[in-house]
């Protein structure tokens, strides 16, 4: 497991963006999951990654 996460890691990277099915990055500072493709940041709260579009943070 991850420490401010709560989650594991190898189960974080195993995760795809659910809009554009591609790889997402893991940016531990602001605890997301970042879809460069789909432009969205899914939020990690309470070590569960919240996969829903209408949860996903726009990036600038």
């Amino acid at each position: 497991m991850t420490e401010r996460t709560g989650a594991d890691r190898r189960m974080l990277e195993a995760l795809v963006c659910p809009v554009s099915h591609t790889t997402l990055e893991y940016d531990t500072e602001r605890q997301e999951l970042i879809s460069r493709r789909a432009n969205l940041a899914f939020p990690i709260r309470d070590g569960i990654p919240v996969m829903l579009r209408d949860e996903a943070r726009v990036l600038d």
